[in-house]
């Protein structure tokens, strides 16, 4: 009796100790640098349909109505990186048939007046969620994923420096394999 009830306790530590060390491969795995690299879709890739209402009632669609939407994802990491504001109105003063948005995971009240002061009021501040974040394969921002009008993700990356922005979007233009 007393070598089953050793056994069953050497057992459940085995079984413990798998359990943890699963967890804790899981958790290096999805973590730091190279697991953030993995983010987002790649080229090609169908991206997630939606439709969301803006503050001021204009409706934003995916796949867009112009031939390129830019869609950053920034909670509140947009200000803390101000080469990737200047970055955006260097693309913003490009003009040409490009839509950005800014998609929020959940609503914030001071997104779009700090977009104003930032000198970015033109862009759509949508407020999605952490599902649609998920779909995206979003876990940090700002992230930068362009989706041209056929729904296909045409550049996707984390962006830290206005000239990370300038190369997405040169990357949106070349062409790419469907998938």
């Amino acid at each position: 009796m007393m070598s089953a009830v050793l056994f069953t306790g050497c057992a459940a530590v085995l079984v413990l100790a798998a359990l943890l060390g699963f967890f804790g491969i899981a958790h290096v795995r999805l973590s730091g640098p190279d697991a953030i690299e993995r983010d987002g879709l790649a080229p090609g890739v169908r991206a997630p349909t939606w439709s969301i209402a803006d503050s001021a009632g204009a409706v934003h669609t995916s796949p867009p109505v112009r031939p390129l939407q830019l869609v950053l994802f920034a909670d509140h990491s947009l200000k803390s990186f101000p080469s990737v504001v200047d970055g955006l109105r260097e693309l913003l003063a490009e003009g040409g048939p490009l839509e950005v948005v800014l998609m929020l995971r959940q609503p914030n009240p001071v997104a779009e007046p700090l977009l104003r002061e930032l000198g970015l009021g033109s862009i759509a501040v949508l407020t999605g969620s952490s599902a649609l974040y998920a779909d995206y394969n979003v876990r940090v921002g700002p992230f930068a994923i362009f989706v041209d009008s056929d729904g296909l993700v045409r550049a996707s990356s984390l962006v830290n420096y206005s000239w990370q922005v300038a190369k997405l979007r040169q990357l949106a233009g070349l062409p790419v394999a469907v998938g």
